[in-house]
């Protein structure tokens, strides 16, 4: 059997990446050890850049249904008292979603598997483990094993996907292995549900405690979270019963009936894979970065990778695009993913050491934040080829776009659907937009007063079909295309 792509794992990532590739036509085989979704809470936040990616799918809507907007995020010191509230708007940022949604993982996994069974050319084959992954010349050989009758079978495939998570074989099967970016803190994590009014803020609870950092969120209409940083010597096994959980869980709940979805202890870690790809195989997701959850990013780090991979890679299978631009993949994703986990690390130490004297930096110093906990931007991207910036100074190249509401009532997204696109601000002669036409881009025209105009300003942009800005230039003849 010889397929264009194999993506290893149906996780998050994986689901994505087959999804996004699906759009372009690509045909994708998708390889899952598990039959069916795996049931347990695990990822439970994305921001409004990751809620645009499940947009261009066409799943905006029904990612609403099943996730609500955070309103915000408190610090509390140890006796629970606030000592900073940053408060998000429930409504729409730049990109025409919240900038903070929770979610269930396993109902996010659903809604994309469901999708994928509408995708002609996408196929996924549960209960399949792959046992080897080989390079030669003519391409990547994928062995794989039928967990229930034991059958082997070699898939042939012009690229991998490495969507296998933390163990992931795929990054072993290439020799990359994981550097320490220097943290490491056991924590319990508790998933409960209950019917009662908690009477609590919609918003995260982060309990800045030296001893016991904990933090509480509000994951869906009867579904809450907390996690406790676990003391020396405890395990999960300690608090496997309601009785042993009360203590914990009380200052939130009183003493409501609950029901314990899950008691798990995590390791939360800081890794990024010291290389992201070998020839023809990639690495995605947490194979190929791990991140401590305290600016939710871990998740939506794999569907980044995802969006930024698949459009190239459909352009280089087929030739719209060289080769080449395959290598910027890593160039471009793996600065982004040590920043966004540097970040990570610093509030979570920032919230969880200190003892009582950090407790009074926290005060004095968190209501200077504000700005910089409620921006959901992340970083731009690095210089590459797909991202003409200047070495010094600040420019558009390498941020995103933002989705924004055009004259008609529709969005960026849904006019540039996937393609290379030109924001001006000037009128274009018939010989640049013939030019635009010829180059396969759609030119999307500012209003002197809307959204796109004020972020422009002027001159014009090109954008990339995942929204980043390629180059920017005082007028069409200065930028640079493809």
């Amino acid at each position: 059997m010889r397929v264009p792509v194999v993506i290893v794992g149906a996780g998050p990532a994986g689901l994505t990446a087959a999804a996004l590739l699906g759009r372009y036509g690509v045909e994708c085989l998708v390889l899952e050890r598990w039959e069916s979704v795996y049931p347990q809470p695990r990822a439970v936040h994305l921001d409004d850049e990751v809620h645009r990616i499940l947009g261009r799918l066409g799943l905006a809507g029904e990612f609403a249904a099943i996730s609500r907007p955070c309103h915000g995020l408190r610090l509390l010191d140890p006796d629970l008292r606030v000592l900073a509230e940053f408060r998000r708007s429930p409504g729409s940022g730049r990109h025409g979603y919240p900038e903070a949604n929770m979610f269930d993982q396993p109902d996010l996994e659903r809604l994309l598997r469901t999708h994928l069974a509408t995708v002609d050319s996408v196929t996924l084959r549960g209960n399949t483990e792959v046992t080897g992954i080989r390079q030669d010349g003519t391409g990547v050989r994928v062995e794989v094993a039928d967990r229930g009758t034991g059958a082997r079978e070699m898939i042939h495939a012009d690229y991998v996907l490495g969507c296998d998570g933390a163990n992931s074989l795929t990054r072993t099967a290439i020799g990359a292995t994981m550097a320490d970016l220097k943290f490491d803190q056991r924590w319990l994590v508790v998933d409960v549900a209950t019917t009662a009014d908690l009477g609590q803020w919609e918003g995260v609870h982060q309990v800045c405690d030296p001893r016991r950092a904990a933090t509480y969120m509000r994951i869906g209409e009867t579904r809450y979270r907390w996690e406790f940083r676990l003391l020396p010597g405890e395990t999960a096994d300690d608090f496997g019963h309601l009785d042993r959980l009360r203590p914990l869980l009380t200052p939130w709940t009183g003493e409501s009936d609950l029901e314990i979805v899950r008691v798990a202890e995590y390791t939360f870690r800081a890794q990024l894979a010291d290389r992201w790809r070998d020839r023809r195989v990639f690495l995605l997701g947490d194979a190929a970065h791990l991140t401590p959850p305290f600016i939710g990013q871990g998740m939506g780090a794999g569907l980044r990778d995802a969006l930024n991979l698949a459009w190239k890679l459909a352009g280089v299978l087929d030739g719209s695009l060289p080769e080449t631009v395959l290598d910027t993949y890593e160039a471009e994703r793996k600065p982004h993913a040590r920043a966004m986990i540097r970040r990570a690390v610093l509030v979570g130490k920032a919230m969880t050491e200190g003892g009582r004297w950090g407790d009074l930096v926290r005060r004095v110093v968190a209501p200077r934040l504000n700005g910089h906990v409620l921006d959901s931007a992340t970083p731009p991207l690095h210089r590459t080829d797909l991202v003409v910036r200047p070495r010094f100074g600040r420019s558009l190249a390498g941020r995103l776009c933002p989705n924004a509401l055009l004259d008609d009532g529709t969005r960026f997204d849904d006019v540039a659907a996937g393609r290379f696109a030109v924001v001006t601000t000037s009128t274009p002669s018939e010989t640049e937009r013939a030019a635009i036409r010829e180059s396969g881009a759609v030119l999307v025209p500012t209003r002197r007063s809307g959204e796109l105009r004020r972020w422009l300003r002027t001159g014009a942009a090109v954008v990339r079909p995942d929204g980043t800005v390629l180059s920017v230039g005082n007028s069409l003849s200065r930028c640079r295309y493809p």
